[in-house]
Formats: C-alpha cells, sequence, structure tokens
C-alpha cells in the first residue's frame, strides 16, 4: 500500500511525495508555504488521480518520459519522476491511480 511522506524544504516549504508499497517515490509535490496547504494538496491528488483526464502525458527535450497530475483548475498537484519509455511512464500513471485514494499520510514534520 502507498503512503504520501510530508517532509519540509531546506526554505522551509512543506512538501510530500506519494510513495509506492516498495517505498518508490511515484509523484512529488511543488513547494506550500503551510502544512494545511500541503494536506489540502495531498486530498487533491486522492480525488483528482481517479481521472485518467488529469494526468498530462509528457516527454522532456531530452527524451526522457513523464507526467503531471492536475487539478481540476488546471494547476499541477504532483508531477513524476522522468522515465526512460512511454511504458513506463505509463505503469507509473496507473500506479498513482492504484496507490493514492487510499494511502496513510506520514508526517515527518511533526
Amino acid at each position: 500500500m502507498g503512503k504520501f511522506v510530508i517532509t519540509t524544504r531546506k526554505n522551509g516549504e512543506y512538501q510530500f511525495s506519494l510513495k509506492a508499497g516498495n517505498g518508490q517515490e511515484i509523484l512529488g509535490s511543488e513547494g506550500y508555504t503551510t502544512k494545511s496547504a500541503c494536506q489540502n494538496g495531498i486530498e487533491s491528488v486522492k480525488k483528482n488521480s481517479q481521472d485518467d483526464a488529469r494526468f498530462e502525458r509528457l516527454e522532456s527535450k531530452n527524451g526522457k518520459w513523464y507526467f503531471n497530475l492536475k487539478a481540476t483548475n488546471g494547476q499541477i498537484i504532483g508531477s513524476s519522476e522522468m522515465y526512460e519509455s512511454a511504458s513506463s511512464r505509463d505503469n507509473g500513471i496507473e500506479s498513482v491511480k492504484k496507490n493514492a485514494p487510499d494511502a496513510d499520510v506520514d508526517d515527518q514534520t511533526a
């Protein structure tokens, strides 16, 4: 089962990452100025990850593949790592869909 991990950046901002059951990060967030905003971001991932249209499938300039998960307002909630192939990226999307809805939250800032 996956989990969301909340941490703080060096600049004091909060961020979360969604990790698969094997501990691999499958989605990372932007920086948030408050913990409550970060927690809202997690709830947004749980909700929006179930709608395939919310996933933006992309290829970088260097030929690597990645995806963004967007909210209903079009704002990016989270981004993936870089993948070597489109199929690996698509597997990452499926992993987010599977792990996000029931994922526990591990707040490492408390």
